[in-house]
């Protein structure tokens, strides 16, 4: 189900590969060697459609800032809505279109450009210049992220720990960790991006979109894709009014607490925002696409994947540790927080255990004791564990002889028609990518020596990091390029700095920065080479638009945290906040108490032989053993197919978003999901195919627009409505502990 079918029809003119050969009399094993790629990518190519145009170069730059902007904005309300490149992909082709309608075809020409004449409207809107404005408004976030990870890093400083980094070293900190990753790919781009064997699986679900709006519209069909996206948009920008501002309640319909309101654990397993969320619902969509993205561009089998995982975890493993083992004295503090908690259940005054240094002052953390995390904060990073280590012994299992065939193939196999068709276009040369790699390294060494005081990291912490990232990029780019599966590392580059370099919170979360993430990034910059390759991009043109385009978007992305920062008082203080405010930085907070966990406190007093939690480091053995366990079934029962459909790093991974994210957002995930990608898919395949991406779009696109309006008209003036609509879930007790004798503001005592 994963891509739409491709149209029979060959996308644009008939070229040639080779002077002398024709493309239409290449042999089969000439095409690419991977089945989707050949029954989903063009084999032709038109070498003179324009792409730098005025249309790419105006839509690029307006989705680039609108979407840097609108994802920086949302980062930091309950509900993070991410508009993705699919909405870039369905909103700009209209546009696109009418511009090449209405512009001035007349061609001019440039003094000091030579005699080469130039024109505003060079012909109809073409798929290239499409593919160009997508991924320059995608250039600033690492898959689908949304906006710059280091960005974070600044909003901990100043809203967490309530401390000063000034702007020049907060935009030096973003723009350095997302080059940097740039750089890692442009390096490793010959080694995962030209061989055929390297087909990365996602791109193949952009291409097929591409392939499939750039279609003429059938005639004969009532309702065109444009008309159905601008008649989506309107009512998703209308009702968003409701569940936005005037019926707060309806984004998380927790009807469990509303029948049983003096009831703890009745409201602890109904709470939609913070408890188990049974039976919790809603009727926003920001509500169903945050944290996990839309379900609409989600396959069914992922879905089936997450909702076994996410029961096993919310409704089998929570439950039996918290009602039934009681585990590390669970009763005492919520079940369901990523706040960190004393002895007593009492929120962890974490200013107060750091000293003038920005580092732990030892006297005052051993004064408030261990650091406590809630039964569900405390299995999520023990499932996290164990995610890591079966994803490792996972791939190694069941795609390990696959992926060293491909990468041994693609060094030693012809070259596909992909390739050969893109050796028309001037390669760019390395030294680019040295030069670019070079003086990033050495502006993030002068930020980490220079202005050390701000961001923590000592210089050999900035170069093992670099290190590590470079060293996992190219088997990490192999694994996604022939699995679709990306391990995260992160856990790891924090416990590892955690232990080397401990009580230094911003240096903890600078390394994991550097580290982890420009890895990741270089992935996903990775991924969009492969796709201008299969769409047949010149190089040189993919280079300058995610450049540009990852400048631009950090910078607007730092711009707007700092506006935001600045003017919104107590901004994510959820416990200083008004009631029902949106502005809780939920992704903010658990990057906080990350920082807290592995920097400030280190893993040693958590997960070591310092802390409460050290069992759950038996995960990493567990998660490691568990594909090995899968793996040797599969080879004793090898007619039982069920058996390698077992895929326990998404099983253990799939609540690998909560927090922050809650039940209320898996819920709705999983249901409209189910309905479009089973129900509809099945019972309603034309129309799925024609409109399900474009409906996606629109969703997004109309909750954007409409949360923007209701923050400039009534946000800024703090006008509120105030009845029963209003005041949240109604399920104020969810948070309350249950252990006798502790005693919370607002809860009943046992």
């Amino acid at each position: 189900m994963g891509t739409l079918e491709p149209p029979q029809t060959p996308i644009g003119d008939t070229k040639f590969s080779d002077p002398e050969k024709p493309i239409s009399t290449i042999e089969d094993d000439d095409v690419s060697p991977i089945e989707e790629v050949r029954l989903t990518v063009a084999n032709t190519d038109d070498p003179t459609l324009p792409i730098w145009t005025f249309r790419m170069w105006f839509l690029g730059l307006i989705s680039c800032c609108l979407l840097s902007f609108l994802n920086m904005f949302f980062s930091y309300r309950t509900e993070p809505l991410v508009i993705t490149q699919i909405t870039v992909q369905v909103a700009t082709l209209p546009i696109g279109r009418f511009m090449a309608a209405v512009l001035p075809s007349t061609k001019f020409g440039i003094p000091g450009f030579g005699s080469k004449k130039y024109s505003l409207n060079p012909g109809p809107f073409n798929m290239k210049e499409h593919v160009l404005i997508s991924i320059f408004a995608n250039a600033g976030s690492a898959f689908g992220s949304g906006s710059a990870y280091a960005v974070g890093i600044v909003t901990i400083i100043r809203a967490f720990y309530g401390r000063k980094i000034s702007f020049l070293a907060s935009w030096i900190l973003i723009l350095t960790t997302q080059v940097l990753g740039y750089g890692w790919a442009g390096l490793l781009r010959k080694y995962v991006v030209e061989p055929a064997h390297m087909w990365w699986p996602s791109t193949l679900v952009q291409v097929s979109l591409f392939r499939a709006l750039h279609e003429k519209d059938d005639k004969s069909q009532r309702m065109t894709r444009a008309k159905f996206f601008v008649i989506a948009l309107v009512c998703s920008f209308s009702w968003y009014l409701v569940p936005g501002y005037l019926f707060t309640t309806l984004s998380s319909i927790s009807w469990v607490c509303w029948v049983f309101s003096k009831s703890v654990t009745a409201q602890q397993l109904g709470s939609g925002m913070r408890g188990l969320g049974l039976g919790a619902l809603t009727l926003d969509w920001s509500v169903v696409a945050s944290f996990l993205f839309s379900p609409l561009v989600s396959p069914f089998f992922a879905i089936v994947n997450v909702f076994v995982g996410y029961v096993l975890i919310i409704y089998i493993a929570i439950p039996i540790s918290y009602w039934g083992l009681g585990l590390y004295n669970a009763h005492r503090f919520p079940i369901f927080s990523s706040h960190l908690f004393t002895a007593q259940g009492q929120r962890y005054d974490i200013r107060a255990i750091v000293n003038d240094k920005f580092e732990l002052d030892l006297p005052k953390y051993e004064q408030q004791g261990r650091i406590h995390l809630s039964m569900f904060f405390a299995l999520t990073y023990g499932f996290g564990f164990a995610t890591i280590a079966s994803t490792l012994t996972h791939v190694a299992l069941f795609y390990g002889r696959e992926i060293f065939g491909r990468y041994r193939a693609s060094h030693k196999g012809k070259e596909d028609i992909h390739t050969r068709l893109m050796k028309r276009y001037k390669d760019i040369p390395s030294w680019w990518f040295h030069l670019l790699l070079a003086v990033t390294l050495a502006v993030s060494l002068i930020l980490c020596i220079v202005l050390n005081d701000q961001v923590q990291m000592p210089w050999w912490g900035l170069l093992f990091a670099s290190a590590m990232a470079f060293f996992f990029t190219l088997p990490i780019s192999i694994i996604t390029a022939t699995t679709n599966q990306t391990p995260g590392l992160n856990i790891i580059t924090e416990y590892v700095m955690g232990i080397i370099y401990p009580g230094r919170p911003i240096a903890n979360v600078c390394f994991k920065t550097y580290g982890y993430m420009s890895m990741s990034q270089a992935v996903s910059f990775l991924n969009d080479f492969k796709l201008g390759h299969y769409m047949k991009i010149p190089p040189r043109s993919m280079f300058l638009v995610q450049f540009i385009g990852t400048m631009l978007a950090g910078t607007i992305n730092l711009s707007v945290a700092w506006w935001l920062l600045n003017s919104i008082n107590n901004i994510c203080q959820d416990d200083l906040l008004p009631p029902n405010s949106p502005w809780t930085c939920p992704g903010d907070r658990v990057f906080f108490d990350a920082s807290v966990i592995w920097g400030l406190v280190g893993p040693k007093r958590i997960f070591g032989s310092l802390g409460n939690y050290q069992a759950m480091n038996w995960f990493f053995v567990g998660g490691a053993m568990g594909p090995i366990i899968v793996w040797l079934m599969h080879k004793a029962f090898p007619k039982q197919s069920w058996i390698p459909l077992i895929n326990l790093p998404v099983l253990l991974g799939s609540t690998g978003m909560m927090p922050p994210a809650t039940a209320v957002n898996y819920n709705s995930w999983i249901i409209v999901g189910t309905i479009f990608n089973f129900f509809v898919f099945r019972y309603r395949k034309q129309w799925w195919q024609r409109y399900n991406y474009i409906l996606s779009a629109a969703l997004d696109a109309g909750v954007a627009f409409m949360a923007v309006l209701l923050y400039f008209s009534v946000g800024m003036e703090n006008r509120t409505l105030s009845w029963w609509g209003t005041d949240g879930e109604h399920c104020d007790l969810a948070t309350c502990p249950t252990a006798k004798g502790i005693n919370i503001d607002g809860c009943p005592v046992n």
